[in-house]
């Protein structure tokens, strides 16, 4: 079977944008059972709750939901059992040693497929606060509000009010 030669998004963490600030990314491997990965081309998967964290100096992905696969018989996996990640160990220690400056977390962002290999986007993040969250959005709807108007007068419309 020939692989992709191209990324195939499987999911991405839209709320982990949101409630934290991404200071640095970093592309990781992950350790998958067979049916796990039958899942994934699926798409049957939540990053929502997922997060990573150091264990016996490897770097653990917790939270993460797979669904079971359909066609899975005694062999199929746990939904949300604990994934190694895959990083070469100078990444490794250079993630630990930030992640041990205060409030700095690491989340996933996105899974893919990448040359038919199951690859995890992890960003080092900061915690937003409530009033950031809101100021994002709020720039966010101005932005959004001065393009639909740019958009009118390009097209010579009056505006609509």
């Amino acid at each position: 079977m020939a692989r992709e030669n191209e990324r195939k998004l499987i999911a991405s963490n839209k709320k982990a944008r949101h409630d934290y600030a991404i200071l640095k990314t970093y592309e990781a491997g992950i350790v998958l059972a067979g049916t796990e990965v039958k899942s994934l081309r699926e798409g049957r998967v939540s990053l929502v709750d997922a997060f990573a964290q150091e264990r016996d100096g490897e770097i653990m992905l917790y939270g993460l939901h797979i669904a079971e696969y359909g066609y899975g018989t005694w062999t199929n996996h746990q939904p949300r059992r604990t994934r190694k990640l895959l990083l070469n160990r100078v990444e490794i220690a250079r993630i630990l040693e930030k992640l041990r400056e205060s409030g700095l977390t690491l989340v996933p962002l996105s899974m893919y497929f990448s040359n038919g290999w199951a690859k995890v986007e992890l960003g080092l993040a900061r915690g937003k606060k409530s009033y950031d969250k809101r100021q994002a959005l709020a720039e966010r709807d101005a932005n959004r509000e001065i393009a639909r108007e740019l958009g009118r007068r390009l097209k010579g419309r009056s505006p609509a009010r």
